[in-house]
């Protein structure tokens, strides 16, 4: 590629020009999409590290606050940062392993936890530049595996939402399936019937019936809304000076690697599905701002920062891919996290319902794995048994999360994301097979040609 068409690539204006009313109802459905997981996280850590129910809803708003301003700043580009795709960023799952052992350890607790993520930050700024250039051993083969297990690893979540939650009591109830059979028959009724602005936000159509039908009949509990204060500002280390050790410094730093090597399979899977070809300069400029929100996430009391993979699937199924709604979603993040009792809302939104909606996008994932594959060779028994093992491989910690629960501590952001599992197998047999093995390779097919 020429330096000048690099050049122009991050620069790209956005692909849909969308009226203002219906830019914030699709920010808006990537918000509730992208939710749950966001607050995950600092409800996983704060619960570990023993912080009572106000702490833990500022580490939430810490969260959702970085997340906005990551968000915006990966999907407008600021300076060298941010690779102009519309990509929605959240505290990444990557790390939660780690997180919860530093939280029990005496000495270490919630503030070695930001000092870890803020060294990792850095480390991830310094290498950035270096992980950029690894674009080219992502053929059509290796990234196609890698999105379809991006899709296959996030469809547990999708069930046990549907199912009732991972919480619930009668998971599983009638009620449940019922409620997010309804959202799912929505979505699809509307993308059956009807056309354009009502297919964009068809999501959000299927999730504010599911929503309603709940409110009517009892399932939506918003105890403990009035205590919510009406507005809070998220203040820079709320819980002490971070601390810096070693260990836990190390641990962080793996994990970055890790959220580095799943973020370079989805911004080539969102590359293929906004039609975008990703050169190293915007892999570099998106791992750049991942690394930087991290950096900045442990001064403002929460964890390390990724691309979401779910959102993906949105942007794949409404086909609004504009990066001017993305924008518009993180600055939505930003107004929740200054808005507790706003933001209490949306986390009502029962499991039921995300699930209804995640069958179809997380499905829609998979399926953008599966088109790619078909501009590789998989006519080739080598190329079939490459993407055989990675998907067997990145389905590992779906299917039995406690397999690798006897190797080190340190492997667990490794062998904890079938993400992370699928992509270093897709590389590591890519190398073997068509790299290392392509003169091999050549001379087979000579000697086929010279057969036939």
């Amino acid at each position: 590629m020429s330096e000048l068409s690099e050049a122009r690539i991050p620069d790209a204006p956005a692909i849909q020009r969308l009226p203002l009313l219906q830019l914030i109802l699709v920010g808006l459905q990537h918000v509730l999409l992208m939710y749950g997981g966001a607050i995950a996280v600092p409800l996983i850590i704060g619960q570990a590290a023993g912080l009572n129910r106000e702490e833990i809803a500022f580490l939430i708003n810490a969260d959702l606050l970085v997340a906005g301003i990551a968000t915006i700043v990966q999907s407008l580009g600021i300076g060298p940062m941010g690779i102009r795709m519309p990509v929605m960023m959240g505290a990444s799952f990557a790390a939660v392993g780690s997180m919860v052992a530093m939280a029990g350890m005496p000495g270490i607790g919630l503030q070695g936890i930001f000092g870890a993520t803020i060294a990792a930050g850095f480390f991830g700024m310094l290498i950035a530049p270096f992980m950029s250039k690894v674009v080219r051993f992502f053929p059509p083969l290796v990234t196609g595996t890698v999105i379809t297990s991006i899709g296959l690893s996030l469809f547990p979540v999708a069930v046990n939402w549907a199912g009732g939650g991972a919480g619930a009591t009668q998971f599983g109830s009638p009620i449940y399936l019922a409620i997010a059979a309804l959202v799912l028959a929505t979505i699809l009724l509307v993308h059956r019937f009807m056309r354009g602005f009502w297919v964009n936000i068809s999501v959000l159509i299927g999730m504010c019936l599911g929503y309603v039908v709940c409110g009517l009949i009892g399932m939506v509990d918003l105890s403990g809304m009035a205590q919510a204060p009406w507005l809070q500002i998220v203040t820079p280390l709320h819980f002490g000076m971070p601390k810096f050790e070693l260990a836990p410094i190390l641990s962080m730093c793996l994990v970055v690697v890790i959220i580095f090597v799943e973020s370079t399979g989805m911004f080539l899977a969102l590359g293929k599905i906004t039609d975008r070809e990703v050169c190293p300069r915007m892999l570099r400029r998106g791992l750049l701002c991942d690394a930087a929100a991290s950096f900045f996430a442990g001064f403002f009391n929460t964890f390390t920062h990724s691309s979401f993979a779910q959102n993906i699937g949105l942007v794949q199924m409404t086909g609004v891919r504009c990066r001017s709604v993305t924008i518009v979603a993180g600055g939505l993040l930003v107004v929740l996290s200054l808005l507790p009792k706003a933001a209490f809302l949306v986390a009502s939104i029962p499991p039921a319902v995300l699930g209804g909606a995640a069958i179809a996008m997380f499905g829609m994932v998979a399926a953008t794995g599966i088109k790619i594959l078909q501009e590789a060779d998989i006519g080739d028994r080598r190329n079939q048994l490459l993407v055989a093992v990675s998907i067997g491989m990145g389905l590992i910690p779906v299917v039995r999360p406690e397999f690798f629960a006897h190797l080190p501590m340190w492997m667990s952001p490794i062998t904890h994301s079938g993400i992370a599992m699928a992509t270093l197998s897709a590389l590591a047999l890519n190398l073997l097979f068509n790299i290392l093995g392509g003169r091999d390779r050549a001379a087979i097919n000579d000697c086929h040609a010279h057969t036939h």
